[in-house]
């Protein structure tokens, strides 16, 4: 499989990984996930907005512009040629040696650029019914919405909900809900939608982006604001939203029905528009060409 070595396009075997990389040992690094769907990088501009805005809060400076890592980016995607794929790809702090806890000097050390892309298809059976989750404690750092290579607390959320058989984590901290292990959470009650504020304790999800814009169409109420483990049982409906994983419902939490434990109304009807919306813009992608 071809991969991106920060400006070529080499095989995956050619990539050689130095042991004194950041990335290796610190966590040192940012990445993302871009949604490629008929070949076509689905909001590409608010992925790459996001990642400089990582970059910034770490104090890295990016060795290329947006248009030349964007142009790096659909190099592999042509060269892969998977219509409906993901693409990850993260920058690492890159190589100082000695290994040391603060930050090299920028001008001394070039940081890493990898990517690759891997085969990616809407879930929609279980779009179609639903997951099951449980509520997991959110002890994980206060920077979540640095979308930081280092994923170890939301690693360990969601192996301890399935541990317990459920399919994924939703995180409480200090008896709010935050979001799920990877993907902004969202709850329905009384026709009005409800998710957690961007802040320092959740990601700026991008489908989240998406799913403003969609509500204010549909005429959907949204708050943005936080909301009890009390109150999410007690809502009519929940969902889940990711670049990877678009629109998921929950209809079951630490074995409770969320209203008639099924996908509600509100969630498809969101489901709907946000699978339109993909289409609009692949078509218009098309026309382009």
């Amino acid at each position: 499989m071809k991969v991106l070595w920060n400006e070529k396009i080499v095989e995956e075997s050619e990539v050689k990984i130095d042991l004194e990389d950041r990335g290796y040992q610190f966590g040192d690094g940012i990445y993302e996930v871009i949604r490629i769907y008929d070949g076509y990088l689905y909001m590409e501009k608010e992925h790459l907005d996001r990642l400089w805005v990582s970059a910034e809060k770490i104090r890295m400076t990016l060795p290329f512009t947006k248009e030349e890592l964007s142009q790096r980016l659909h190099r592999l995607a042509n060269e892969v040629g998977l219509e409906n794929a993901r693409i990850y790809f993260q920058v690492t702090r890159g190589t100082a040696k000695p290994r040391l806890h603060n930050f090299p000097d920028p001008k001394e050390v070039q940081p890493v650029l990898m990517a690759d892309i891997q085969p990616a298809s809407r879930p929609s059976s279980k779009q179609n019914i639903g997951i099951r989750a449980g509520f997991v404690e959110d002890k994980r750092w206060l920077h979540c919405d640095i979308k930081s290579i280092s994923l170890l607390g939301n690693i360990l959320a969601l192996d301890e909900a399935q541990q317990k058989g459920y399919d994924e984590a939703v995180l409480v901290r200090d008896g709010y809900v935050t979001e799920a292990s990877a993907s902004n959470l969202w709850m329905v009650k009384d026709e009005v939608l409800y998710t957690h504020p961007d802040g320092n304790l959740v990601l700026p999800g991008i489908a989240k982006i998406k799913i403003r814009e969609l509500v204010k169409t549909l005429g959907i109420e949204l708050r943005e604001e936080r909301f009890t483990k009390e109150e999410l049982l007690a809502a009519d409906e929940c969902f889940k939203t990711s670049s990877v994983a678009e629109i998921m419902p929950i209809i079951e939490i630490d074995d409770h029905k969320i209203g008639e434990g099924m996908p509600g109304s509100l969630t498809k009807k969101i489901l709907t528009a946000y699978i339109e919306t993909v289409n609009l813009s692949v078509q218009a992608h098309r026309d382009e060409k």
